[in-house]
């Protein structure tokens, strides 16, 4: 595979610039998101963000935090959910998805089950931003590589107690919060205990290369 990366659409904005490169060719080719000179995240290894939408279930009404390259919410769709709330910062990945720059932001951007929003999540889930209104049955929030890992660093908010709350109460009964996260985060893991009994932490492990990297999702659970 070449090395070389190739640019296929670049954006500035106020939080800084938007980079989707590709690497490689045809079926070989990986496509790498960078946000403001920060690795976001590549298309070589999703198996964890797979395994957040296989959270779900048939038929269930989603918002999902962060579009990023699209896998999350390939797969909820594949999963067969009923509709998807998708919810993005940055309006360039929006646009892009529309534009179809790369095949699977394309395919979700068509799907009918989906509607996209440019919007801060957090913002969404505190009611600060009045649409998407839920209730949803599953939230997965995807926006950073976990609170230690942010791409911007006003996103600490959304994983403090105050938007944990939000989101937690904007499940429909029985409904799902799920977080994703580079590695395991004990304040998290801590607030999520202290919002509910049903907090998890589930550890995924993923061979990168050489390494072989625990990935972490926290889940919290509705009462019925």
């Amino acid at each position: 595979m070449d090395d070389m990366p190739v640019t296929i659409a670049r954006w500035s904005g106020p939080r800084g610039e938007v980079v989707l490169r590709r690497h490689g060719v045809a079926d070989d080719a990986i496509e790498e998101l960078i946000v403001n000179g920060a690795f976001a995240m590549d298309s070589a290894e999703t198996a964890s963000e797979e395994a957040l939408a296989d959270l779900t279930w048939p038929g269930a009404r989603v918002l999902v935090g962060g579009l990023g390259l699209g896998f999350t919410a390939a797969t909820l769709l594949d999963a067969r959910v009923g509709t998807v709330d998708v919810v993005e910062i940055e309006e360039a990945l929006v646009a892009w998805a529309y534009e179809g720059v790369t095949l699977r932001l394309g395919r979700v951007a068509r799907d009918p089950r989906v509607r996209l929003w440019v919007a801060d999540v957090r913002a969404v889930l505190t009611g600060h931003e009045p649409e998407p209104a839920g209730p949803w049955d599953a939230i997965l929030l995807d926006v950073d590589n976990g609170p230690d890992f942010l791409i911007h660093a006003e996103n600490a908010a959304l994983y403090r107690e105050e938007a944990l709350s939000a989101a937690y109460a904007r499940l429909a009964p029985g409904g799902l919060l799920a977080i994703w996260c580079q590695g395991a985060n004990a304040g998290l893991r801590s607030r999520l205990q202290a919002l509910t009994s049903t907090a998890r932490e589930e550890v995924h492990k993923v061979q990168r290369g050489r390494h072989l990297i625990s990935y972490v999702i926290y889940t919290a659970r509705a009462p019925h």
